[in-house]
Protein backbone atom coordinates (compact mmCIF):
# COMPACT_ATOMS: atom_id res chain seq x y z
CA UNK A 1 0.00 0.00 0.00
CA UNK A 2 3.05 2.23 1.02
CA UNK A 3 4.12 1.38 -2.63
CA UNK A 4 1.12 2.65 -4.30
CA UNK A 5 0.67 6.27 -2.34
CA UNK A 6 4.31 6.84 -3.28
CA UNK A 7 3.72 6.04 -7.18
CA UNK A 8 0.32 8.17 -6.64
CA UNK A 9 2.28 10.71 -5.10
CA UNK A 10 5.44 10.95 -7.65
CA UNK A 11 3.15 11.03 -10.67
CA UNK A 12 1.44 14.32 -9.01
CA UNK A 13 4.34 15.73 -8.66
CA UNK A 14 5.79 15.19 -12.28
CA UNK A 15 2.20 16.51 -13.52
CA UNK A 16 3.06 19.85 -11.99
CA UNK A 17 5.94 20.45 -13.33
CA UNK A 18 4.59 20.57 -16.43
CA UNK A 19 1.63 23.21 -15.49
CA UNK A 20 3.74 26.09 -14.04
CA UNK A 21 2.71 28.32 -16.99
CA UNK A 22 4.64 31.56 -17.90
CA UNK A 23 7.40 32.78 -15.65
CA UNK A 24 7.09 36.29 -14.59
CA UNK A 25 9.30 38.48 -16.72
CA UNK A 26 11.48 41.84 -14.99
CA UNK A 27 13.37 44.77 -17.16
CA UNK A 28 14.97 47.34 -14.06
CA UNK A 29 17.11 49.69 -15.57
CA UNK A 30 17.73 53.72 -14.41
CA UNK A 31 19.97 56.35 -15.42
CA UNK A 32 21.68 59.55 -13.81
CA UNK A 33 20.28 63.02 -15.19
CA UNK A 34 21.72 66.24 -14.26
CA UNK A 35 18.89 67.60 -12.82
CA UNK A 36 17.77 68.24 -9.50
CA UNK A 37 15.42 65.35 -8.60
CA UNK A 38 12.27 67.57 -7.78
CA UNK A 39 12.75 68.98 -12.20
CA UNK A 40 12.78 65.11 -13.03
CA UNK A 41 9.89 64.21 -10.68
CA UNK A 42 7.78 66.82 -11.97
CA UNK A 43 8.36 65.59 -15.26
CA UNK A 44 7.74 61.74 -14.67
CA UNK A 45 4.68 62.68 -12.94
CA UNK A 46 3.16 64.59 -15.53
CA UNK A 47 0.92 61.67 -16.20
CA UNK A 48 -0.40 63.10 -19.57
CA UNK A 49 2.93 64.38 -20.55
CA UNK A 50 4.90 61.23 -21.36
CA UNK A 51 4.91 61.53 -24.91
CA UNK A 52 7.16 64.36 -24.46
CA UNK A 53 10.01 61.89 -23.49
CA UNK A 54 8.85 58.58 -24.11
CA UNK A 55 10.20 58.26 -28.03
CA UNK A 56 7.93 56.43 -29.97
CA UNK A 57 4.64 58.09 -28.23
CA UNK A 58 2.31 60.31 -30.75
CA UNK A 59 0.06 61.42 -28.13
CA UNK A 60 -1.28 61.39 -24.69
CA UNK A 61 -5.01 61.29 -23.56
CA UNK A 62 -6.09 61.27 -19.49
CA UNK A 63 -9.63 60.15 -18.36
CA UNK A 64 -10.84 59.95 -14.76
CA UNK A 65 -13.13 57.72 -14.06
CA UNK A 66 -14.44 57.71 -10.51
CA UNK A 67 -11.64 57.79 -8.28
CA UNK A 68 -9.17 56.36 -11.15
CA UNK A 69 -7.01 58.26 -13.44
CA UNK A 70 -6.26 56.26 -17.46
CA UNK A 71 -4.50 57.35 -20.10
CA UNK A 72 -4.25 56.00 -23.57
CA UNK A 73 -0.96 56.33 -25.36
CA UNK A 74 -1.23 56.59 -28.84
CA UNK A 75 2.21 55.22 -31.15
CA UNK A 76 3.57 56.91 -33.70
CA UNK A 77 3.98 53.52 -35.76
CA UNK A 78 0.13 52.59 -34.92
CA UNK A 79 -1.53 50.65 -32.06
CA UNK A 80 -2.45 52.53 -28.53
CA UNK A 81 -2.34 50.89 -25.03
CA UNK A 82 -4.43 52.14 -22.40
CA UNK A 83 -2.82 52.73 -18.21
CA UNK A 84 -4.36 52.75 -15.23
CA UNK A 85 -2.18 55.07 -12.76
CA UNK A 86 -1.84 52.90 -9.31
CA UNK A 87 0.17 55.30 -6.97
CA UNK A 88 1.77 58.78 -7.65
CA UNK A 89 3.90 59.19 -4.13
CA UNK A 90 5.16 63.24 -3.81
CA UNK A 91 6.54 62.59 -0.87
CA UNK A 92 9.31 59.27 -2.23
CA UNK A 93 8.51 60.44 -5.83
CA UNK A 94 7.23 57.25 -6.75
CA UNK A 95 4.93 56.39 -9.88
CA UNK A 96 3.43 52.81 -10.36
CA UNK A 97 1.20 52.03 -13.24
CA UNK A 98 -0.38 49.02 -15.10
CA UNK A 99 -1.29 48.50 -18.49
CA UNK A 100 -4.72 47.47 -18.89
CA UNK A 101 -4.87 46.70 -22.75
CA UNK A 102 -2.98 47.79 -26.11
CA UNK A 103 -1.25 46.43 -28.75
CA UNK A 104 1.96 44.90 -27.23
CA UNK A 105 3.76 41.25 -26.93
CA UNK A 106 3.52 41.48 -23.44
CA UNK A 107 0.88 41.07 -20.96
CA UNK A 108 -0.22 42.08 -16.74
CA UNK A 109 2.78 44.75 -17.07
CA UNK A 110 3.05 46.34 -13.99
CA UNK A 111 6.21 49.48 -13.92
CA UNK A 112 7.42 51.59 -11.18
CA UNK A 113 9.27 54.56 -11.85
CA UNK A 114 11.26 56.27 -9.05
CA UNK A 115 13.71 59.64 -8.48
CA UNK A 116 16.17 59.60 -6.10
CA UNK A 117 18.73 62.15 -5.47
CA UNK A 118 22.22 61.69 -6.78
CA UNK A 119 25.23 62.82 -5.62
CA UNK A 120 24.92 66.61 -5.83
CA UNK A 121 22.04 68.33 -5.27
CA UNK A 122 21.47 68.73 -9.21
CA UNK A 123 21.46 65.24 -9.89
CA UNK A 124 19.05 62.59 -10.15
CA UNK A 125 18.97 58.63 -10.43
CA UNK A 126 15.56 57.40 -12.14
CA UNK A 127 15.02 53.55 -12.07
CA UNK A 128 12.26 51.79 -14.08
CA UNK A 129 11.38 48.59 -12.88
CA UNK A 130 9.09 46.70 -15.38
CA UNK A 131 6.84 43.50 -14.15
CA UNK A 132 4.95 41.67 -16.78
CA UNK A 133 4.83 37.84 -18.72
CA UNK A 134 4.65 37.07 -22.12
CA UNK A 135 1.60 37.15 -24.19
CA UNK A 136 0.60 33.25 -24.28
CA UNK A 137 -0.01 32.19 -20.74
CA UNK A 138 -0.40 28.07 -21.98
CA UNK A 139 2.38 25.95 -21.85
CA UNK A 140 4.16 25.02 -25.00
CA UNK A 141 4.39 24.98 -27.98
CA UNK A 142 4.38 28.68 -27.92
CA UNK A 143 3.58 30.80 -30.73
CA UNK A 144 5.98 33.01 -32.20
CA UNK A 145 6.07 35.96 -31.37
CA UNK A 146 4.20 35.19 -28.28
CA UNK A 147 7.02 33.77 -26.27
CA UNK A 148 9.12 35.49 -23.35
CA UNK A 149 12.21 36.75 -25.54
CA UNK A 150 10.22 38.69 -27.72
CA UNK A 151 8.70 39.93 -24.69
CA UNK A 152 11.75 41.19 -23.05
CA UNK A 153 12.98 42.52 -25.94
CA UNK A 154 9.68 44.74 -26.30
CA UNK A 155 9.94 46.04 -22.42
CA UNK A 156 13.53 46.55 -23.14
CA UNK A 157 12.92 48.87 -26.38
CA UNK A 158 10.79 50.68 -24.12
CA UNK A 159 12.45 51.30 -21.12
CA UNK A 160 16.25 52.08 -22.33
CA UNK A 161 15.44 54.49 -25.00
CA UNK A 162 12.51 55.70 -22.63
CA UNK A 163 15.39 56.65 -19.62
CA UNK A 164 17.99 58.07 -22.43
CA UNK A 165 15.77 60.13 -23.69
CA UNK A 166 14.24 61.04 -20.26
CA UNK A 167 17.90 62.69 -19.90
CA UNK A 168 18.16 64.00 -23.35
CA UNK A 169 15.20 66.11 -22.66
CA UNK A 170 16.02 67.49 -18.98
CA UNK A 171 19.14 68.43 -19.74
CA UNK A 172 18.72 70.25 -22.70
CA UNK A 173 15.85 72.37 -21.18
Amino acid sequence: MARFFSLIFALLISFQSFAHGPTPQKVQESVTINVAPEKAWATIKNWGGVHEWLPGIESTTVEKKGDDIYRKLKFKSGGSVLEKLKMSDDKDMKLRFEIIEGDVPFTDFNGLITVSPGTSPNESIVQWTARFYRLYKLNPPIPDGQDDETALAAVKSIVGPGLENLKKVLETN
